[in-house]
This record gives C-alpha cells, structure tokens and sequence, in this order.
C-alpha cells in the first residue's frame, strides 16, 4: 500500500443562518479559563483549553486567526497548530478531542477530517452514544466505539491505537479492522501492521511523554480508565 499526502483542500463552505446567530453571539463571551468556560458555555462545538502555542481556528468564509477559550466552531471550521500548540475541543454532543503535533483538521458535521498531525479523542464513561465518534484520515476512517483513540498521521504512517475501548478502522480498501483497549494498528508504504497490543514499557513511556495526555488544564475524562485498563495505576 503506497500512502499518499492528501491536503484535502477544503471545498465550498456553507453556514445556515440559525448557525451563524448562534456563533456571533457566542463569539462575544469572555475568554474565561478552561473550567469555566466549559461550564459556561452553550452547547455547541468550542474551544476549552489553549495550553500551548501556535493554535489557530480558521471559520468557514473568513481568515486564520489565534484560537481563544471559549470559541464557537461553526461547521467547516479549520484548526490548524504548530509545535508546541496544543489546544482542546468539545463538541456539541459532549465528546472531546485533542489535537497537536503540526496538525491539521476540519471539523464536518458527522465527522472529524484529520488532514495531519496528532488527535487523542474521547467519549466521556457513561454517557449516550447514538452514534461513534467518526475519525476520517488520508488511509482509512475510524469509529470510536468505545471511549478513547489516539491517531498520528505523519509523512511516513498513519498510526491509529485504542487507549481504551473498542475502535473500528476500515480502510479505504474497504478492508476492517478493529482494535480493542491497548491496541495499535499502523498503516506504512509497505502495507497494514497489526492490530498488535503494546507493551507495558510503550504504554508508560506514552502515558509519561504524550503531550495530549499531559499539561491540559481542561479535563480529560477518561484518563482514569484508560490508566486502569493499561495497568498504568498503582
């Protein structure tokens, strides 16, 4: 399998009307910190957490601009970070993600385009899941079946690893994959690795180095699991 680097300009933007209220209006709340303005805010897509910079939001029609807390996201807004730049979505449904590493996305309104870069998303525990969390990348979509995925899409693979829960990845070849909690599947020049379940080692080392799990002040729900799943508890 040969990967191909896919920019996937964004096409024609389009904003109901009712959207375009609701963004303005919000788009004047202050830029409280993280908690606040996770609690405060209405629920639609928007910005909880800036850690680090470079971090951009690019709305649909309009320019790039420095991503603020408390930031309404309308559909086929563009985020874009650059090393360090950190920066913590919630969306309208309450599921999380993360996203850093020179990373590049566009939010869509049935799923998240990771173009590159680094995403750990996540379904809080307990909570309705109608539908998974959907994650399109340059090989392959993965679906969020259970509560906690890590994607990395860099020049020379795309790797995908379920830190807790039940994740689906069919590939654009139709092909299906599905990993369970500690999990990793890769996709290469010379084809699919895995699925194969990391060991004790690599899960510390990313647990302990994984600026998406660390140095948030926003909260990451699942954590706790994730670190009971993996061992990773004393």
């Amino acid at each position: 399998m040969l990967l191909r680097r896919s920019l996937r300009p964004p096409g024609p933007l389009k904003l109901a009307p009712v959207a375009m209220l609701v963004a303005g209006l919000a788009l004047g709340l202050p830029a409280a910190g993280p908690l606040a303005g996770a609690m405060a805010a209405p629920r639609v897509p928007r910005v909880v957490d800036v850690p680090s910079r470079p971090a951009y939001v690019m709305p649909p029609a309009a320019p790039e601009r420095p991503a603020l807390v408390g930031q309404v996201l309308r559909p086929s807004t563009v985020l874009r970070t650059e090393n360090p730049g950190r920066l913590q979505i919630l969306l309208a449904d309450g599921r999380s993600f993360r996203l850093g590493g020179n990373a590049l996305l566009r939010i869509e309104p049935t799923l998240l385009d990771l173009v590159r870069g680094r995403i750990i998303a996540w379904i809080a525990p307990g909570a309705k899941r109608p539908t998974p969390l959907r994650i399109k990348t340059r090989v392959g979509t993965a679906s969020i079946q259970g509560t906690t995925v890590f994607i990395e899409d860099t020049a020379d693979s795309v790797l995908f690893l379920s830190w807790e829960g039940e994740v689906e990845v069919r590939a654009d070849d139709g092909t299906v994959y599905r990993l369970s909690s500690g999990q990793r599947l890769e996709a290469t020049p010379d084809g699919w690795k895995g699925p194969r379940r990391i060991d004790a080692t690599e899960a510390r080392l990313r647990r302990r180095n994984s600026e998406l799990l660390n140095g948030f002040g926003a909260p990451m729900e699942t954590l706790p699991v994730l670190e009971r799943e993996l061992g990773l508890t004393p």
